[in-house]
């Protein structure tokens, strides 16, 4: 009798350690997929047109920080003709596994190159879809035209017909 209550015994330990150990390793909501973080300091590294030109430092720069909700983007770019386009946003962000959210609190762009000049945005909010995939994060910037695709510590923007923009995160 007590064989066999140390075998059940034994048994049923090594039946709850092999279902914890499955459990740890293969939750049961495996199908939810945690959103990844893209905090971190971004640097433009070049653009590609349609007809495929690269355009490069020192005719593009950008910087883009993400971090504690903040985001504080940078972007200036020259054209040929020596005309200027700059764009600077500083906002507040929320990202979650269904969308992200951003609240302009100050933007600027100065668009010599369109012939538009100087416009500003404050205080506006806009949500957006996100699209995961475990390893892809992808959606459009609220305020922004291009699509941003955060990968590893890669960043494309892309304009269809306009322009992909590749960027890198500063380690």
């Amino acid at each position: 009798m007590k064989t066999k209550t140390l075998l059940v015994s034994v048994l049923t330990v090594i039946a709850l350690s092999f279902l914890s150990f499955t459990y740890i390793n293969h939750p049961m909501e495996t199908h939810l997929l945690k959103t990844p973080s893209i905090e971190g300091t971004y640097k433009l590294l070049w653009r590609k047109l349609p007809d495929g030109t690269t355009v490069k430092p020192p005719m593009l720069m950008g910087v883009q920080t993400l971090a504690k909700n903040i985001r504080n983007f940078n972007l200036m770019e020259v054209d040929k003709n020596g005309k200027h386009y700059s764009y600077s946003v500083f906002s507040t962000y929320k990202l979650t596994d269904k969308d992200f959210t951003e609240t302009i609190l100050f933007s600027i762009t100065n668009d010599e190159i369109g012939g538009k000049g100087v416009t500003y945005i404050t205080d506006q909010t806009k949500t957006v879809p996100i699209t995961y995939d475990g390893k892809k994060l992808e959606f459009k910037f609220p305020f922004d035209p291009p699509t941003v695709t955060f990968e590893g510590n890669k960043v494309t923007a892309t304009v269809e017909g306009m322009f992909t923009d590749y960027w890198e995160k500063v380690k």
